[in-house]
């Protein structure tokens, strides 16, 4: 299928090297056009925000991650340093958010061998309506798979004016630009220093807001399907 194709669009540089790498694509038929969040991912007010709070019970401050439980997304790594981290922060709590997928026993053994069952609240799938609330509602947004194809999750919290660590690894560099928080995935003294800085410091903070909302300019579903159009052109006109 590969072969008889007369253009691929990759979703990131990463992408496309994969392709080049294990399918010996080459660089020429690989078009990068990069995904966008919604425009409901935004900045919401206060009593938009209390009313995810009051329907998902989280009345204390909290990291949120997004995403299926696997082992690529690195969870038990992010307990781990969300671990060490609260011995500052008490009153913090890690909500994870996502359906259970495959080999996930793992994260639910951690919590139990750190002891964490009342400080890491699982909510399972979100519906799409209430994930921009969710978003905004916590303190920051962490995800450090060990591999992101793209990474919208980080984009989606990024655009709603939440603060962002995300991994250091694949496509994500791409999404969150130089001046992104990032991480060794395997890193967990150095997550949890990021964690515990991020929470600490209002005016790291800010700057990290300021910067993902301007970086998240760079990203739109209107430009992604401008960009597919142009590689829909060129190839007819080809033809």
């Amino acid at each position: 299928m590969i072969s008889n194709s007369d253009k691929i669009i990759a979703v990131s540089q990463q992408t496309k090297k994969d392709l080049i790498s294990y399918y010996h694509v080459p660089d020429d038929k690989i078009s990068v056009i990069y995904e966008g969040a919604s425009k409901e991912y935004k900045k919401m007010d206060s009593q938009e925000i209390d009313v995810i709070r009051q329907k998902y019970g989280l009345k204390d401050p909290f990291i949120l991650f997004v995403g299926n439980l696997e082992p690529r997304k690195n969870i038990p790594n992010l307990i781990r340093a969300f671990s060490h981290c609260r011995e500052q922060n008490e009153n913090l709590k890690l909500v994870i958010a996502g359906r259970r997928g495959w080999l996930y026993e793992e994260i639910f053994t951690t919590v139990t061998e750190l002891h964490l069952e009342n400080k890491v609240q699982f909510l399972d799938y979100i519906p799409h309506e209430d994930l921009p609330a969710l978003y905004n509602a916590a303190m920051i947004f962490v995800y450090v798979p060990f591999y992101e194809g793209f990474g919208l999750p980080v984009l989606e919290a990024m655009q709603c004016g939440t603060p962002v660590i995300t991994a250091n690894t694949s496509s994500l560099p791409e999404v969150v630009g130089e001046g992104g928080i990032m991480v060794d995935p395997l890193d967990i003294a150095d997550l949890s220093e990021k964690i515990s800085l991020l929470i600490s410091d209002e005016y790291l903070r800010k700057e990290n807001i300021r910067y993902n909302l301007s970086r998240c300019e760079e990203f739109s579903w209107k430009k992604c399907a401008q960009q597919t159009a142009e590689v829909y052109d060129e190839i007819y006109n080809k033809n």
